[in-house]
């Protein structure tokens, strides 16, 4: 599992829900500390990434970045075609939020 992969999906989700990542861990029922605990080296159970996949209505596979990578440049999957319609069509504020989330500086 690529961690910095599972956490930037966790945090893009939650954007796209629109809920703090915290608040989703918490109301998912893994915990509030679940990303920490994950930053820190810890491994999380295969129920507890499925409890907060289903919290944010995506698989598993999406959760854990196992899709496989576009193969060129412009070649976007389907889901990724979506997700970057959804973001052009999105409000100023919802993409200055998405990008706070993500770390992305510049719009």
């Amino acid at each position: 599992m690529n961690v910095e992969v599972f956490v930037q999906n966790i945090k893009y989700y939650c954007a796209k829900k629109g809920v703090k990542p915290t608040n989703a861990c918490k109301e998912s029922g893994v915990g509030g500390s679940f990303i920490s605990d994950i930053n820190r080296g810890q491994t999380p159970s295969v129920a507890k990434v499925q409890m907060l996949a289903d919290y944010l209505g995506v698989t598993t596979s999406e959760l854990l970045g196992e899709k496989q990578p576009a193969t060129g440049e412009g070649d976007l999957s389907p889901d990724a075609s979506s997700v970057l319609a959804a973001y052009q069509q999105a409000t100023p504020e919802l993409r200055a939020a998405v990008r706070r989330v993500l770390g992305i500086d510049n719009p």
